[in-house]
């Protein structure tokens, strides 16, 4: 697909700005050169966004409002014509002179070069030649995911326009992997195993097919006649355009692209590929960073973390060594839950525990509240362990006997409340941001948040007991030996075992998530790298400022200023926040 994997789904992870930001506005001349400066950025993005929107098939707003009658084209002519169309757009920016924009504009620049370059990479690399991995899939993004309905009957229409668009879609997505197949740039064959069920569920014609699942629940304002109308076109739609090209799509992955796909695992082993894994090191980080840097940063992480379990092994007056211990975990059934409403109650009961406290983390809360539901059937056996969204918290509830109640406080955190689905809400009330970057996400930012608020969960006392404790450990591990299976596979060469093997000696995650974990990292080069950064970029933020602001920092005041600034760069992150801290500093009664 033609947006970049640094924007998110609509409706689902919009990390925006949670309270007003007081800027200082220039003065005099300055202030007319700023304006100037700011008025010729303002329509560069406005116009972009415009553009980038009408490519993607889209309409004016956000979210199912904002579906158009058709899906994007992908083919290589529009994609040349996307890549001809953001370097110009690099050059208009370029001819901006950066210091005469005021302060908000000049955040709202380095995003948008950020954005920008990015999507403008992933066409010169050719990245649309992969339009899947093992964990996302182009044809799963035809239907809402949680299968609720549109609004009105015009956003049903386009529904089924677009539906009957599928097949020129997937025409062009099946060539686009044939010149990706040709050249040895394919998802690798080992994660494959597995991914062309997702697509069955969609080769039926019948009440079963996932396209219909937006006719089942209609609004009432839509009077009968009307829906049974809608609803018999929905059914033409899928019966004569999805469902054959569903098939034809599913006849090539399993005929063609999965036996000819590469057997190498490593992102270097294809064209340029260390240029490559480089390039999306920097994409999904923000950081200048080398690979290697962020492989010698992992084994560091993973080193203090183990000492961190050690501890807390012996907390919980386990004997063995940490191997057992982990062994332990893994094995012993009080640590499972019996039934999905299990897990699903538990999880809510986290969120609710947080809910009570988060007057004394957070200056600025969310009306919004999100709903806590199982990850749907066709996809849970191949999908991660949770997923936080705006309308609701996904946990997985397939395979329970590989769902361990003591990591789930961690999991909760971060997907839910105050991680994911909390920076969702807040997207909901937050003041005016350009249009382009409502729905932007860097994984860096976005992925970081998510784990610092796990170990905010420490402070929070949710980890009551030494196995939730360890379970916390072991999802901070997981990050940080991110940062060594990644790296080491695509830059140093290790094999699927070799990083299988890492993973199970030093987590207590059971073989099915590791399994999992290791094959995405396999087939998405670099995004596992940004949780682990942007958590400690924040950590190390948050002791700079303790250590500047003495007993005058507010952590409600720290929060609500990286969450209101929006999706930023880690650099920009930075940047700012030590501006904050300054401005904190310079108030009457705050530590020098």
């Amino acid at each position: 697909m033609i947006a970049t994997r640094l924007l998110a789904a609509a409706g689902t992870m919009l990390l925006l700005s949670s309270a007003p930001v007081a800027l200082a506005a220039p003065t005099g001349g300055a202030a007319a050169e700023a304006g100037t400066a700011d008025s010729r950025l303002k329509a560069l993005y406005a116009a972009e966004f415009a553009w980038r929107r009408a490519e993607e098939g889209r309409l004016p707003g956000f979210g199912p409002e904002s579906m158009g009658d058709r899906l994007p084209r992908v083919d290589p002519k529009s994609q040349a014509a996307r890549l001809a169309y953001w370097q110009d757009v690099l050059k208009q920016l370029d001819a901006i002179p950066l210091d005469q924009l005021s302060p908000e504009e000049r955040v709202n620049a380095q995003v948008f070069r950020s954005m920008v370059e990015t999507s403008a990479s992933e066409i010169r690399w050719k990245q649309y030649e992969i339009p899947f991995n093992a964990d996302s899939f182009f044809w799963a993004d035809i239907a809402p995911y949680s299968g609720e309905g549109f609004a009105d009957a015009d956003q049903y229409r386009r529904y089924i326009a677009r539906i009957r668009d599928v097949p020129r879609y997937f025409d062009e997505n099946i060539a686009n992997m044939r010149a990706g197949l040709k050249r040895g740039f394919s998802n690798p064959k080992q994660t494959l195993v597995g991914r062309e069920k997702t697509i069955d569920p969609y080769l039926k014609a019948d009440a079963s097919n996932p396209l219909l699942a937006p006719f089942r629940s209609m609004p009432t304002t839509i009077p009968a006649a009307e829906q049974a109308a809608l609803r018999a076109d929905g059914e033409a739609a899928i019966r004569e355009a999805a469902v054959p090209a569903f098939t034809r799509l599913s006849d090539f992955i399993r005929n063609d692209y999965i036996p000819n796909a590469r057997k190498s695992i490593g992102a270097s082993d294809m064209p340029d590929g260390r240029a490559f894994y480089a390039a999306q090191v920097k994409a999904f980080t923000t950081t200048d960073m080398t690979p290697r840097e962020i492989h010698e940063l992992g084994l560091k992480e993973v080193a203090r973390i183990q000492a961190d379990m050690e501890k807390t092994k012996a907390a919980a007056g386990f004997d063995g060594s940490l191997k057992d211990f982990i062994a332990f975990l893994k094995s012993d059934p009080q640590f499972y839950a019996k039934t999905p409403h299990e897990l699903l109650a538990e999880t809510a009961y986290v969120v609710m525990e947080v809910n009570g406290q988060l007057k004394d983390y957070f200056g600025t809360l969310p009306r919004f509240r999100h709903g806590i539901v199982p990850v749907p059937d066709a996809i849970a056996p191949i999908y991660t362990s949770g997923r936080g969204g705006l309308e609701n918290c996904m946990m997985n509830t397939y395979k329970l006997d590989s769902r361990p109640m003591y990591s789930l406080p961690a999991l909760t955190l971060h997907e839910c409340t105050p991680g994911h689905s909390f920076q969702a809400a807040l997207a909901l009330e937050a003041p005016e941001r350009p249009d382009f970057r409502k729905e932007l996400y860097f994984s860096g930012y976005g992925e970081g948040w998510g784990l610092y608020t796990e170990w905010l969960g420490t402070l929070m006392g949710v980890y009551d007991t030494p196995y939730k404790e360890f379970g916390r450990q072991s999802y901070e591990m997981w990050r940080a030996v991110r940062l060594v299976v990644d790296t080491g596979m695509h830059e140093y060469g290790w094999s699927r075992e070799k990083a299988l093997h890492y993973m199970k000696d030093h987590l207590a995650l059971s073989d099915l998530e590791i399994t999992n974990e290791v094959d995405r990292y396999i087939s998405w080069p670099g995004q596992a790298l940004a949780y682990k950064l942007g958590e400690l970029t924040i950590r190390r933020l948050r002791a700079e400022a303790e250590a500047k602001l003495g007993p005058k920092f507010d952590q409600r005041a720290f929060h609500d200023r990286i969450l209101g600034m929006g999706a930023v760069p880690l650099p920009v992150l930075e940047r700012e926040m030590r501006t904050w801290m300054a401005a904190e500093v310079a108030k009457p009664g705050a530590q020098r």
